[in-house]
């Protein structure tokens, strides 16, 4: 393992071990989760056949709300504590179709790969090999969506000026924004179809800032797709997407 990998195992162990569990519960986030899964079905057209791969799962908030819309979800994550859990939610649940392992890989071939807020996590190196690693799992003409932090976004230009304290309490130490265009470079050369499209403007935010209020998150969400139609607020957008096919 790497001192990176050291590095972020550690904080998540301890951010999956009380706080996650609570804040992912909370009704904005929540809202935003569903959002985040309806967007990954429209972009990558997952259906009951699908298999899914998800890459940096987490606690499985977002799979287990995707589950029951494809065939298969596997999550793998770095972090026991964070599949511990989710395993135990989807027992609760009695979701069946998704299942989580430990580790940074997964057997088997998938028609479709996501990873939320996990790309900007990797070292350069890790995140340059990725692209090339996946292509090897994803049946022909498979398709890999991700989700990540813009550098361009002034929302975390604006955080990091008015609260830089409470910014840092979801970043770790080793985390950065990412060139929406360099990553999907990164893709391109590994011989993807892909484009970039921005995901928001400051509903992700707020849904950070302010977890229990559904409604404000709604709202910010509706003023986004009107931001995200003029190009020259989009590109200070919070967060962007990159949708590639194998």
């Amino acid at each position: 393992m790497s001192d990176a990998q050291q590095r972020e195992l550690e904080y998540h162990e301890k951010l999956y071990s009380g706080f996650a569990q609570s804040h992912f519960a909370r009704p904005a986030v929540r809202a935003l989760r569903v959002h985040m899964v309806r967007r990954i079905l429209a972009v990558t057209g997952a259906n009951k056949a699908s298999r899914v791969l998800s890459l940096g799962c987490g606690i499985g908030d977002t799979e287990l709300l995707l589950a029951p819309h494809v065939g298969e979800v596997t999550g793998i994550d770095l972090s026991p504590a964070a599949i511990r859990q989710a395993r135990a939610d989807a027992a609760a649940l009695g979701i069946h179709n998704a299942r989580f392992e430990p580790g940074t890989g997964a057997e088997g071939r998938f028609d479709v790969a996501i990873a939320i807020f996990f790309l900007h996590h990797l070292p350069d190196a890790e995140l340059a090999a990725l692209p090339h690693r996946l292509r090897e799992q994803l049946t022909l003409g498979g398709i890999f969506y991700s989700l990540d932090p813009s550098r361009r976004r002034l929302a975390g230009a604006i955080g990091r000026l008015l609260i830089p304290q409470l910014m840092k309490r979801y970043q770790t130490a080793d985390e950065r924004e990412l060139e929406p265009e360099a990553t999907a470079e990164l893709f391109r050369g590994a011989g993807w179809e892909t484009r970039v499209a921005m995901y928001d403007f400051g509903s992700s935010p707020l849904a950070g800032l302010f977890p229990g209020w559904a409604a404000g998150y709604r709202m910010a969400r509706k003023l986004d797709d009107a931001i995200l139609r003029m190009p020259a607020l989009a590109r200070r957008g919070s967060n962007f997407e990159v949708i590639a096919r194998a």
